[in-house]
């Protein structure tokens, strides 16, 4: 059963009171018994959203800068392997042409 805050204004008190939600609101205190001073106070809802499947716990916003320098270091996902570059390739002997002797002429 909900609980409702009201406040009067005749003598300043607030007080909740358990009331089904078909209920009307109250209109006289409880307290003073003044006729027609009090109103229901809008309250805060005390929910919270734990685990997943909740709008605010799924789709909050990126961890910031600072809290990703904090954390362990991040690797690159395995992927194809990689091509060495112009500047680790090891450079090529140069080719060396057979030369002709008096023995391969004869």
């Amino acid at each position: 059963m909900p609980t409702y805050v009201y406040a009067c204004r005749a003598c300043d008190s607030q007080y909740e009171v358990e009331q089904r939600i078909t209920e009307n609101s109250l209109t006289d205190c409880l307290r003073c018994e003044a006729k027609g001073t009090i109103k229901r106070v809008i309250q805060p809802v005390g929910v919270m959203f734990k685990g997943s499947g909740f709008h605010i716990n799924d789709y909050n916003a990126k961890p910031s800068e600072a809290e990703n320098s904090s954390s362990a270091p991040v690797t690159p996902p395995a992927s194809a392997p990689e091509t060495p570059t112009a500047a680790t390739a090891p450079t090529p002997a140069p080719a060396t042409a057979p030369t002709s002797t008096d023995s391969d002429s004869k």
